[in-house]
């Protein structure tokens, strides 16, 4: 009788342990979703208490990002972002595909955004994949690759 409690109260506790886990990783999913949204309407709002979010919250100093084969240290991309000269009127990211182990993260998605330049809108689409450290209770990215979606 007690191998069978005990079996049993072993049976509760690892499936307890699953669904903390399971519970955990969702979580992190949401977070992360959060963090890649809130970069997004950063770059539309190009103020620079959002830009700052970016630079000292989202990207760890080592960043490196990547954009249909140029490569960008987190300087760089800043210097990019202060470039862009068309009014970014929307960005909307959807197709999410987040992957947590732990402390790292993989998030993968499609982004579409929406400018105006001189009056003349334009959509730009690409899928992205970027590569997350939590580090000291809090989500870094640590690399980004942006490919464009040619438009047929």
């Amino acid at each position: 009788m007690k191998r069978v409690i005990l079996s049993a109260g072993l049976v509760i506790m690892v499936f307890g342990i699953a669904i903390l886990a399971q519970t955990q990783t969702e979580s992190a999913e949401k977070e992360l979703m959060k963090l890649e949204s809130a970069w997004g309407d950063a770059i539309v709002k190009r103020d620079a208490a959002s830009i700052d979010l970016i630079r000292n919250r989202f990207m760890a100093d080592e960043c490196i990002m990547m954009f249909d084969g140029s490569v960008f240290t987190k300087t760089q991309y800043f210097e990019y972002v202060d470039t862009i000269k068309e009014e970014i009127l929307s960005f909307v990211i959807n197709e999410w595909d987040v992957h947590v182990y732990g402390d790292a993260a993989v998030v993968m998605a499609r982004g579409t955004m929406k400018m105006r330049l001189a009056g003349k809108e334009t959509t730009n689409q690409w899928r992205f994949t970027d590569t997350w450290i939590k580090r000291a209770g809090r989500w870094q990215c640590v690399a980004g690759h942006n490919s464009t979606i040619t438009q047929k």
